[in-house]
């Protein structure tokens, strides 16, 4: 029997998971991540954890969930909120602590993976996963393998340009989704209208507030717009919401009815679905990874 190791390199934390031939779950262990110990401290973390899970497996895979992308012009990770790992060889290096190849993956490829294989997309040939958390980003599973795209970034909806000279992005754009419906966005833009800080679930409790309505209605026009573009594109047969943004109960009610009111269509019946597996969609991801 061949086992599945799946690690989630998160910014705090990093999960290990051992699979057996029918994704039973055998081993599962998390450690803090200790990013400000530096880049060889996070490789040498990654390899005890993954001897952990382990134990007593003599053949695995093993799989990698992290944030960011290796560049395939450089081989180096890209585009990390975890800042240590940002131009660091991270495959190379830990197949050589492990002596054994692997593969690693971003984390919103890893989450559309996880649900379209053990999740709500089970049974739907093209599936596309949103992250809209800290920031915005996507997965797209075409008949359970990962499309990546020619330079690995297939997928990134989250700097898709919404609104021509809008919201400075990090990346250098303006207009970016992810500046407008990911979950400091929001905050930020419920700040702007109330001049209060506050949470995403605790503005979705402020229902009665003057400035409600307001808000929400931009929410759901940049949610709509941003989405209807995707699937006026990729056509998929179901589209799966993860990240803390995910649990906003009206965007598989007023949000899905925003997005078919701007796709170009004469039927309204993408199915858009709220994960089944939350932060662990993850690990499971990076475990089923070939």
């Amino acid at each position: 029997m061949v086992y599945r190791i799946g690690i989630d390199l998160g910014g705090t934390k990093i999960e290990g998971i051992c699979l057996d031939e029918n994704l039973k779950v055998i081993q599962r262990k998390r450690i803090p991540t200790n990013q400000q110990n530096g880049y060889s401290s996070v490789v040498k973390s990654i390899v005890s954890l993954i001897a952990d899970v382990a134990k007593d497996i003599d053949k695995y895979t093993v799989g990698i969930c992290t944030p960011g992308a290796i560049s395939k012009k450089t081989g180096l990770i890209k585009n990390s909120n975890t800042q240590c790992l940002i131009g660091m060889p991270l495959k190379e290096d830990l197949e050589k602590s492990l002596g054994k190849n692997i593969t690693l993956e971003n984390d919103a490829n890893c989450f559309a993976m996880a649900e379209a294989k053990m999740g709500v997309g089970i049974d739907h040939g093209v599936v596309f996963g949103v992250i809209m958390g800290t920031g915005v980003g996507g997965g797209i599973i075409f008949d359970g393998k990962i499309y990546r795209g020619r330079t690995n970034i297939a997928g990134e909806w989250g700097h898709h340009t919404l609104h021509q000279n809008g919201n400075r992005c990090y990346c250098g754009k303006l207009g970016c989704v992810e500046t407008y419906i990911s979950g400091p966005a929001l905050e930020k833009r419920w700040f702007e209208l109330t001049n209060k800080n506050e949470t995403l679930p605790t503005i979705i409790q402020n229902s009665t507030h003057k400035n409600y309505q307001e808000w929400k209605k931009e929410f759901l026009d940049n949610f709509g717009t941003s989405l209807a573009n995707v699937i006026d594109i990729l056509d998929p047969d179901a589209v799966v919401l993860g990240g803390g943004v995910s649990n906003v109960d009206f965007l598989y009610t007023e949000g899905r009815q925003s997005v078919y009111d701007k796709m170009f269509s004469d039927l309204m019946d993408t199915p858009i679905l709220k994960n089944k597996l939350g932060d662990s969609a993850g690990v499971f991801g990076a475990a089923l990874l070939e």
